[in-house]
């Protein structure tokens, strides 16, 4: 097993909870947009004109890029914004707008689900910062384009057009996976600024299913459900990217606490604080969970009574991966739930501060100049897949900046979302 050692310093974040002020905890915020600049600056000096967007290095530590219609060109745009809204440095405000509008054709596309990501990770935070009103139109004819995927039937958007089973050859045509919780966000947004409450009713409908047929009884959860496109009733529930069907994949528990945090956000409604406590309950409680709060890539590796199906990669690689990933998702998710908790939310912000704490140590956090410029190491794509194992992911980069910024706000004792429907 490889080792990961819980700096001293970093081992209790309990020990940063009780003061927000702390100046040494300003300084570590700090010195952490600093490093994120400078390792920036030399990424926008590697990776070209805005044709191609950062996801990862390969095996001998050169970047990977992507077109934009992969699903994860708006995290670097957004890492951008954020670096920018830190920093007031003019240049990188102008690399994030240039970044930024390379995406603006994503406002139709439709051929699967992760426009939010797409979209609201790019043109959302750019419309935060500046109030650019064309920014807000391309939202909303995105929001309108995610909405094309979802079918009454169902209750559920549509992820992936189709999706394989790791089992044989089954392939099932009406897949949802936890991730699309993310992208509920964008419609919510829709609303809001349009009046329209066609996109709120699609957001909460999928929310409600998803909480009903994607989870346990425990709040730990499954990767994807699959329906039947003729009835609308379940299917199957299988992993795509976990270790096993039955198994809770760290990334996809990470998406239900933030997801289901910003659901409550954005319609009140307690049922949906109940789920995202009780999803945040299981992750910090669950007993595989490292001293550091960096999960493993799965949370029941190795495990009785967990197997991969046989066509996995799962059963041929050695598995003890961590998922920085994963932590920094759960991070900005838990500093956000801990504002909606009362008492009980000094353990989540405990928790995430820890995370971030530990993400940016040695073991996570990359040398200057190092890593491909990303800025985290550690990460998993899809060991199923064979693809990103123990690799930086510009999506691990991106919720490790967004948590630094919460975290910063909360130390300056600024409400995170000050018109929630708290």
């Amino acid at each position: 097993m490889r080792r990961f050692f819980a700096w001293p310093v970093l081992a209790a974040g309990l020990l940063f909870a009780p003061s927000f002020r702390d100046s040494n905890e300003q300084g570590f915020v700090r010195q952490n947009f600093d490093f994120a600049d400078s390792q920036i600056k030399r990424m926008l000096k590697d990776v070209g004109p805005e044709t191609r967007f950062p996801r990862t290095t390969d095996s001998t530590g050169r970047l990977v890029s992507t077109d934009m219609y992969d699903w994860t060109p708006g995290f670097f745009p957004g890492s951008l914004w954020y670096a920018y809204q830190y920093s007031a440095d003019s240049s990188m405000k102008t690399a994030a707008v240039q970044w930024t509008e390379r995406l603006e054709p994503l406002k139709d596309f439709r051929d699967h689900h992760d426009l939010g990501f797409m979209m609201y990770c790019s043109f959302g935070n750019a419309f935060r910062i500046t109030g650019n009103q064309r920014y807000r139109d391309y939202l909303v004819q995105a929001a309108r384009s995610l909405c094309t995927r979802f079918d009454p039937k169902v209750g559920c958007i549509k992820s992936w057009n189709t999706f394989r089973s790791w089992h044989g050859n089954k392939v099932y045509h009406y897949p949802v996976i936890i991730d699309n919780v993310m992208n509920l966000e964008l419609l919510f947004f829709a609303t809001k600024v349009t009046g329209d409450s066609s996109f709120y009713r699609t957001a909460v409908t999928h929310a409600d299913n998803t909480l009903k047929n994607q989870f346990r009884k425990d709040y730990s959860s499954y990767h994807v459900v699959c329906y039947d496109t003729a009835t609308g009733k379940v299917e199957g529930r299988e992993t795509a990217q976990g270790y096993a069907d039955n198994s809770t994949w760290s990334r996809g528990q990470a998406w239900a606490i933030y997801g289901y945090t910003m659901i409550y956000r954005e319609t009140g409604n307690p049922k949906y604080l109940k789920a995202a406590k009780g999803m945040a309950d299981w992750y910090l409680n669950c007993k595989t969970l490292p001293a550091d709060k960096i999960p493993w890539w799965d949370f029941n590796i190795n495990q009785k009574g967990y197997k991969p199906g046989v066509n996995s990669y799962a059963n041929k690689v050695r598995l003890d991966y961590r998922d920085a990933s994963a932590a920094a998702i759960t991070s900005a998710g838990l500093f956000e739930l801990s504002t909606y908790t009362g008492n009980n939310g000094k353990k989540y912000k405990a928790a995430a501060i820890t995370m971030l704490h530990s993400l940016a140590s040695p073991a996570y956090r990359a040398d200057s100049a190092s890593n491909g410029n990303f800025l985290l190491k550690h990460s998993v794509g899809s060991i199923p897949h064979q693809t990103e194992i123990d690799a930086p992911l510009v999506y691990a980069d991106y919720y490790f900046l967004e948590a630094l910024h919460r975290y910063d706000q909360l130390l300056k004792g600024e409400e995170l979302y000050p018109a929630a429907k708290k």
